[in-house]
């Protein structure tokens, strides 16, 4: 069983501004208590019996009725770090409104591009904070203090910094790269015994951070997603052996396209970064394409951009965030399915759309708006309780914290034996495996 205890920095003992109920019944909300808590595995075996230790079980996230931290004497630093992703502004708005409103704290600062703006060279200014100023933010896309990539490695840097300015309480969002540096930068501040609390909320368009039920502006990607493959279908459809290849983001998690293909109900072909396949013979992509196109006229296939590596020159090369840098499978596909359809004689129509930069860079849609909003509320009150190294996270349906060092363990990915992955292939016809 996982550990999921959470540290914090002592125990809360000023009572909480934030007013709520401690009965059950009176129609008033009611505060969490510690002791409140929920299982992580919730597959069950009849006449099996599970103890649990308290370790073993998942802290419900929520406002409790003693905090750690005088809101008089905060002073809270927000950083968005990593690629773009939709809902960040609204994480952003929701995490100071809490503050401000809920708790009385008036000392809230931003942090402009990411880590970089915590590194002294830099010279980025850091931003105040308040409800006027991030009122209608969840109405853009992108973030309102900007974000850059690396710079998470220099922990003893960022955390002179933040020491410097005095912050008791830092957010960090972001995905694996950040939630790694954000562990690096709790444990300097606990070594040099400073009364900071370290949070973080989960972002990562491609749904790939471990104990993360989903990660927020995936359902915005998703329906985003959906309406270009759903052109590129038109585009297939409506032309003589017409070919809709559609690029989506996923580095080692294909989720994205899973998701799209489930949610057209137009794509014939699903490639993820999980599941191997063959280009050439009678069981790989190109006989089946082949097949597929003297049947019906018309293909749609969605790619993620981590898959088929294999098939493609290996690069040497990373981002500033430690990512490799992967060969471009979209073109690679679109140069090989052409020099096969010419070799076989047959005349097509192909057009490769590459959606991705425009998918992460849209304002959220209402139902991820909300889950940012209530991922940035449950984050505040998390830090007010003195809780830290940790992330607040969706499991079973239930907001919980769960901490760093589990979130950035492993890489969630489709597993292909699973119902999802069943259920894409039953939706597109394609065949389970295309090996040879």
């Amino acid at each position: 069983m996982s550990d999921f205890l959470i540290p914090k920095l002592g125990t809360p003992k000023i009572t909480s501004p934030y007013s709520l109920s401690k009965m059950v019944g009176d129609l008033i909300a009611n505060y969490v208590h510690e002791d409140e808590f929920i299982i992580y595995d919730v597959h069950a075996t009849p006449q099996k019996t599970i103890t649990y230790e308290k370790q073993n079980l998942l802290e419900k996230a929520g406002p409790r009725e003693k905090i750690y931290f005088d809101p008089q004497k905060v002073h809270a630093a927000i950083v968005t770090c990593g690629g773009l992703c939709p809902g960040i502004n609204s994480v952003i708005r929701s995490i100071v409104m809490t503050l401000w409103h809920q708790y009385g704290v008036r000392h809230i600062s931003g942090i402009k591009y990411g880590y970089q703006g915590l590194l002294s060279e830099n010279n980025f200014p850091v931003v105040e904070l308040n409800p006027e100023k991030v009122g209608y933010i969840h109405r853009m896309g992108g973030t309102y203090l900007g974000s850059s990539r690396g710079g998470g490695d220099r922990v003893k840097e960022i955390v002179d910094t933040l020491e410097k300015l005095k912050i008791s309480m830092f957010f960090t969002i972001g995905g694996d790269g950040t939630q790694k540096g954000a562990l690096a930068i709790e444990e300097e501040a606990k070594r040099r015994s400073l009364e900071m609390v370290v949070v973080g909320i989960p972002k990562t368009i491609d749904n790939d951070l471990s104990y993360i039920q989903k990660s927020f502006g995936f359902e915005t990607a998703v329906s985003k997603a959906v309406e270009a493959v759903s052109g590129a279908h038109v585009e297939a459809h409506d032309a003589v052996n017409g070919i809709g290849l559609v690029k989506l983001m996923g580095r080692e998690s294909g989720f994205i396209s899973a998701y799209t293909a489930l949610g057209t109900n137009d794509v014939n072909f699903v490639l993820v970064p999980e599941v191997p396949f063959d280009l050439e013979g009678e069981n790989g992509l190109l006989a089946h394409l082949k097949k597929r196109l003297l049947s019906r006229n018309h293909a749609v296939i969605v790619v993620s951009e981590g898959a088929g590596q294999n098939l493609l020159p290996k690069t040497d090369k990373f981002d500033a965030s430690g990512n490799k840098k992967f060969a471009d499978i979209g073109s690679f596909l679109t140069d090989r399915i052409k020099a096969f359809f010419t070799k076989e004689g047959i005349e097509i129509n192909l057009k490769y759309i590459d959606p991705s930069y425009i998918i992460r860079s849209v304002p959220a849609i209402p139902s991820d708006s909300v889950y940012c909003t209530r991922l940035g509320t449950n984050a505040v009150h998390a830090a007010m309780a003195g809780k830290t190294r940790m992330l607040v996270s969706l499991i079973n349906n239930t907001f919980v914290h769960v901490p760093f060092s589990l979130a950035v363990s492993k890489r969630n990915r489709i597993d292909p034996e699973s119902p999802l992955w069943r259920d894409v292939v039953q939706a597109t016809g394609q065949p389970a495996l295309m090996k040879n």
